[in-house]
């Protein structure tokens, strides 16, 4: 009987450093710790079972550099890629050094020349270092906000991007953690009134050597091969104290009532493919952390369109990521995940499972059970569309809803019977696997093609109309559209971050490698009523009917769809094109009714007398969108507009 007899990693004790690595290739271990000057002392390792390798180094303590240096075969016929000239990064790094322009010693065979051959050019002047950390955090009396899910607003946010132009964040501060913690930056998310943030990948990543010749940058993220270490990048202290910094704005960010939850890239590496460079994992156990062409592994299964797919079928590769997911929630106190390519961790030997070992060991692990769970439903390999297919307990990027949206506001014809569906939680894809609506994450734009201002800007419904104040206004209301149907939607909303002011990217559609202003929000360009109308949308979910809880229609929710005349839509009506449709929702005696117009003529709807008075609390073709105005028998709306009304309860002469 054997058992692990410490964590994997390196854990500081307070009078030394203890170093757990797994490697089940490895012939032979050495740990390199670096001094400031980049000095070099190697000290070798001990075998023990279950293919892990470990050192004791007393008086080694928080801000030590380090890697390893794996000794043994390489031979990537057989997919084996061990090559002591390369020190490797800890896969269990709590920090990681920023990194420098790399060169050919980076990679494991001669760049140029026989990608078979092993290249023995020692990388250790270049190579990203490992940094020994403190743990210790004063979090004082944090406490998650846990907001329930019907309540949840998402508002996707990059680091760097959200601050770097911000003027009221002190400019040491711009582009970092702690830029995000201040006072102004916090005030603003809270008088928006969203519940998290969702950070675009933090997990530390590289920049590929292509782009920097270029450059360019990685800017979005979605490039990591540091799964416990905060992007060194976006602190100021890069020898540990990015973790004290990402603490700290956790900490900021539930005190000010938002949660923090990640974007994380467990899918695949900054390693790449067979040509690419050796960082950690390929160095470490190639055949165990990577799927490979099983007839030629050489070469990589590549489920994402990066380059590789990461193995969650080895089990030291699922405690990677499961310890990964742990420490993020305990030690760092997020709130939740959001999985990017998600159908990949679901991959087994060319097929995809939802109930795969990664799905199960979450459903049964007491600190995931409460966090909150987001899956981007699908990956780039075969049958990896997957929207509807996550398990009970996750949460979907719903891009059916997206594009069924945008169809809409375009005036194509024939797709009322879907946009219902999507409007109302998307049940054909959510309900019948026992989870409620708030499964489906529906959104417009996400930082994954153009920006909501930009989708605006290229509508079919602007084309004919000059440049100039009618057109910027169409354009406006596009936007006002838009927004408001995501939001007033069943569901979990998420918009953009800047989508709420008009944010532009100058029409760019894939800003990833856009470090730059492209990418950076320019404040001085916010459109303040905007950014008022959407913090008043915001504010409405909670008297929505069909959002108060979350709950298919039924058990007290009762939804109708009507005509103009106010009778319910039948199988004709359905069947018939048209631009328009109203949605007519009781909960508890509170009565709402919200109509959507794509087409080029005015409609009424008549309104119930039933003894209430109803009022317009949104109508995105007025000069004040969300005025509340008395109504008197009927909504009308005007060409390419929303409407809602609410029906208040009394006499309505009170």
């Amino acid at each position: 009987m054997t058992t692990i007899d410490g964590a994997l990693g390196a854990t500081w004790d307070g009078q030394g450093t203890h170093f757990r690595v797994f490697s089940s290739q490895a012939q032979g271990m050495e740990l390199c710790l670096f001094d400031e000057h980049g000095q070099e002392h190697r000290v070798s390792m001990t075998s023990e079972p279950g293919f892990l390798w470990y050192v004791y180094v007393p008086g080694v303590g928080p801000g030590q550099a380090y890697g390893f240096r794996v000794h043994g075969p390489y031979e990537p016929a057989r997919g084996i890629r061990c090559n002591p000239a390369k020190v490797l990064t800890d896969p269990y790094a709590k920090a990681i050094s920023r990194q420098e322009n790399w060169g050919p010693e980076m990679f494991g065979y001669p760049i140029g020349g026989d990608e078979n051959a092993r290249d023995d050019r020692d990388n250790a002047g270049t190579a990203p270092r490992s940094f020994v950390i403190d743990p210790s955090f004063d979090w004082k009396d944090d406490v998650a906000p846990a907001h329930a899910p019907s309540k949840t607003v998402l508002y996707e946010l990059h680091v760097k991007g959200y601050t770097r132009l911000h003027p009221a964040v002190p400019e040491p501060l711009r582009g970092t953690y702690a830029g995000l913690a201040t006072p102004a930056v916090l005030e603003d998310l809270r008088r928006l009134g969203i519940t998290a943030v969702e950070l675009m990948p933090v997990h530390h990543f590289a920049h590929e050597q292509h782009q920097l010749d270029a450059g360019l940058r990685n800017y979005w993220g979605y490039h990591t091969f540091g799964y416990f270490a905060p992007h060194a990048e976006y602190a100021a202290d890069d020898r540990g104290g990015q973790v004290r910094e990402f603490k700290a704005m956790v900490q900021a960010m539930h005190a000010a009532g938002l949660e923090v939850i990640l974007d994380v890239v467990y899918n695949h590496t900054a390693e790449g493919n067979h040509l690419g460079p050796t960082l950690s994992f390929k160095g470490f156990d190639n055949p165990a952390y990577y799927h490979l062409v099983q007839d030629d592994p050489r070469y990589y299964m590549d489920y994402t369109g990066t380059g590789n797919s990461v193995n969650l079928r080895h089990p030291y590769v699922l405690q990677l990521v499961m310890d990964s997911l742990r420490y993020w929630v305990t030690e760092m106190h997020v709130d939740g995940f959001r999985f990017d390519l998600a159908a990949t961790l679901a991959r087994g030997v060319h097929t995809v499972d939802t109930w795969s070992a990664f799905f199960c060991t979450i459903h049964q692990d007491p600190v995931l059970q409460r966090v909150k769970l987001i899956a981007e439903p699908w990956d780039t390999g075969d049958n990896g569309y997957l929207v509807g297919n996550f398990p009970f307990h996750w949460s979907e990027w719903n891009d059916r809803y997206r594009e069924t949206v945008r169809k809409f506001w375009r005036e194509e014809p024939a797709v009322l019977p879907d946009l219902a569906t999507r409007l109302m939680g998307s049940a054909d894809l959510f309900q019948g696997d026992g989870r409620g609506p708030t499964a489906s994450v529906n959104y417009i734009s996400s930082h994954d093609g153009l920006t909501l201002r930009d989708l605006a800007e290229v509508s079919p419904v602007l084309q004919g109309i000059e440049a100039g104040p009618a057109r910027d206004e169409a354009r406006r209301r596009l936007q006002r559209n838009l927004l408001a149907t995501v939001l007033l939607s069943m569901g979990t909303p998420m918009i953009g971050q800047g989508d709420e002011w008009g944010r532009s990217q100058g029409g760019h559609d894939n800003a990833f490698d856009q470090d730059n202003e492209t990418s950076w929000l320019d404040w001085s360009k916010a459109d303040g009523a905007l950014a008022e109308f959407v913090q008043r949308l915001i504010a409405l979910r909670g008297e929505l009917p069909w959002v108060r809880h979350d709950r298919w229609p039924g058990h007290g929710l009762d939804v109708a769809w009507v005509r103009p005349d106010g009778a319910p839509l039948g199988d004709e009506d359905w069947n018939t094109p048209r631009a328009h449709v109203a949605l007519d929702a009781t909960l508890d005696g509170e009565r709402a009714r919200l109509i959507l117009n794509a087409g080029g003529e005015a409609v009424s709807y008549a309104l119930p007398d039933d003894g209430g008075r109803w009022e317009l609390v949104v109508d995105t073709a007025a000069e004040a969108p969300a005025e509340v105005r008395p109504l008197n028998g009927s909504v009308n709306v005007e060409p390419q507009a929303l409407a809602l009304a609410f029906r208040r309860s009394g006499d309505v002469s009170a």
